[in-house]
């Protein structure tokens, strides 16, 4: 297919002309490119001859006839032309293809092209687990809570959850507080494990778990503290590292989860930032690391034996119900998976974005891109682990920021963010990654396709089968206009909840957080109310009536999934997240759900909202 933007670019893949937010046509400059050329470094020749050939059954292919060594260790002639329509879906390995030397393999990824959707509409909770507690939960909202969520939810109607990212942040304190900022994007944080569910648990032996005081914030270091000393306590005085459970699932989890096993213990040691490591220990594969892992072996597994932990208790926390799980755009420089792909990171810039409607400074986040051509060049197994470590044990992915699969804005380190400049991925190739992996997990996919979106790109998502973002809060039509192929919702983690939109109160706690005065944010949010009230919603409202009014609204979309924020069912007044603030201005990822989960059923008010939600989404084929 051909459908999807195709800018002309430079040798470095870097993009020569854009539109800004404001529709305003940009060139790139010889200046402001030098420090991403840099960072980039120029393409090999000969790379398209090497790297994977993403194909999909019926579709033409360049390779002549070859042989083929599929993954599931067969052998199959792939004759010259088209893809036959019955070759297999997977990864694949073709020795000895045309324009290689011949001991030379090359990946072969057969795609089926769309990614996987269910037949019918469903709506769900969007949750941010960290902060919904129970009285039997720790410091964190965890997976017994995510559980209990669950079997609320479904009980009203709910087909899904959605959640923050669960990926795991650097061993030890000071935790990272932003989920979106992870040590790697392959495997989740033991700070959501029910510590009193580990098997073998025994309070008199391992400690018993202290309780936060009602509506305290979120301290992941003391989660942190507390979480290691009774895991390690349990690990230390049972057989959990020769379980046979866990032994023939670390064998099947194979490299990836040994590398991240090693890191962890690694950083025990030497300290969070493996850049400053000894040199001998700074690269997965020296024979210094495979040393160490020999030597530590005890240190490694209790560490796979955590992961191993949280996939029991994910997949018992979702039961048959689909959780769609939270993809970040990348990841922490000095985390596991910097260590693992460095060479394959550009470690002197970092992914933002250009000023625009959500930030009109532009943004930072902090996380080093990968490099287009280095990622061919590895045969894309980053993104593929990333997206499969996500997916597995859930059943749904939502991919913040999906533009990213087809440019990302690159920030030059210590630059401004509105100094960054475009770099192009090779998104046919990964979108049709998304879609294989999607097909195999039969997982549904959501693109999150907020700010400034090029031509072409919605397109090619809707093509794929890759659901479209559609926020209430940014939307001039109707919601019964929307698509059908979408994620409908009324808002997200970085914007106002209704209640504290509607009352005001979003804006008081911008302006403390922002140093901007409540008139100044009132009226950046006057589009918003504006919307809030398409109905005719009076100025006199509650903030009840609004959020009544607001999924309403919302419930008339055909869209495929109805997503109503947990935050909202509950009359939450402040937003998880203000962007471009830190935890010195305000207490972003940290804030605790005014309810205790336990006490979600009977809650008048939210089962009122959510069997509304549920009325509208099952009147609507």
């Amino acid at each position: 297919m051909t459908t999807g933007p195709h800018p002309e670019t430079d040798d470095w893949g870097l993009q020569l002309e854009w539109l800004d937010a404001d529709d305003q046509p940009q060139r790139l400059t010889d200046e402001r490119a030098a420090p991403i050329r840099e960072a980039v470094g120029r393409p090999p020749a000969g790379l398209d001859d090497v790297a994977p050939l993403v194909v999909r059954p019926g579709a033409r292919h360049p390779l002549g006839a070859v042989e083929v060594r599929c993954e599931d260790g067969t052998t199959r002639p792939l004759t010259a032309g088209v893809v036959p329509d019955d070759f297999p879906l997977g990864y694949h390995r073709v020795v000895g293809a045309p324009g290689t030397a011949a001991d030379r393999e090359r990946r072969l990824v057969v795609s089926p092209g769309r990614c996987w959707l269910p037949e019918d509409r469903s709506w769900g909770l969007a949750v941010q687990l960290y902060g919904a507690r129970s009285r039997a939960s720790g410091q964190l909202g965890d997976l017994a809570d995510l559980r209990t969520l669950r079997e609320w939810a479904t009980s009203l109607g709910a087909g899904f959850l959605l959640t923050n990212p669960l990926h795991a942040a650097t061993p030890g304190t000071p935790q990272e507080s932003s989920p979106y900022l992870p040590a790697t994007r392959r495997f989740r944080s033991p700070l959501y494990l029910r510590l009193d569910e580990v098997p073998g648990h025994d309070p008199a032996l391992d400690g018993v778990v202290e309780r936060p005081e009602p509506g305290a914030l979120v301290d992941r270091d003391v989660a942190w503290e507390q979480g290691q000393r009774v895991l390690r306590s349990v690990f230390s005085r049972t057989d959990a590292a020769v379980d046979p459970d866990l032994v023939g699932w670390r064998e099947r989890r194979g490299a990836p989860l040994a590398e991240w096993s090693v890191w962890c213990a690694l950083v025990v040691e030497h300290g969070p930032d493996w850049r400053e490591w000894p040199e001998p220990l700074r690269r997965p594969d020296s024979d210094a690391v495979a040393a160490y892992a020999d030597s530590h072996a005890d240190e490694v597994a209790f560490h796979a034996w955590t992961q191993w932990l949280l996939a029991r208790q994910l997949a018992d926390a979702a039961g048959d119900v689909t959780i769609v799980q939270d993809l970040p755009i990348g990841v922490s420089a000095s985390g596991a998976d910097g260590w693992a792909w460095q060479d394959v990171l550009a470690l002197g810039a970092s992914v933002g974005a250009p000023p625009d409607a959500l930030n009109a400074l532009g943004q930072d986040w902090g996380s080093p891109p990968l490099v287009p051509w280095r990622l061919r060049q590895a045969d894309y197994e980053p993104f593929v682990q990333s997206l499969r470590g996500t997916i597995e044990g859930a059943g749904g992915l939502r991919i913040d920021h999906v533009m990213g699969l087809f440019r990302l804005w690159w920030v030059p380190q210590g630059e401004h963010p509105r100094e960054g400049v475009y770099v192009r991925y090779p998104w046919q190739d990964m979108l049709d990654i998304v879609a294989l992996e999607s097909h195999r997990a039969r997982a549904v996919i959501v693109g999150e396709d907020l700010g400034t979106v090029e031509d072409g790109v919605r397109e090619a998502l809707a093509e794929r089968g890759i659901l479209s973002y559609k926020v209430l809060y940014f939307e001039d039509d109707d919601p019964a206009t929307w698509p059908t192929n979408a994620m409908a919702t009324v808002t997200t983690h970085d914007l106002a909840t209704v209640t504290g939109l509607w009352g005001g109160t979003d804006a008081e706690d911008q302006a403390a957080a922002t140093g901007e005065t409540v008139p100044e944010v009132r009226a950046q949010q006057t589009e918003l109310l504006e919307r809030l009230a398409r109905d005719g919603l009076p100025a006199s409202a509650s903030t009840d009536e609004a959020v009544a009014a607001a999924y309403a609204q919302l419930g008339r979309s055909p869209s495929l999934l109805v997503t109503v924020a947990l935050e909202d069912a509950v009359g939450e007044v402040r937003r998880p997240n203000v962007p471009g603030t830190d935890h010195t201005q305000r207490d972003n990822w940290r804030l605790p759900l005014p309810v205790a989960v336990d006490d979600l059923p009977g809650h008048a008010g939210a089962e009122t909202l959510l069997r509304s939600v549920d009325a509208a989404v099952r009147g609507r084929p």
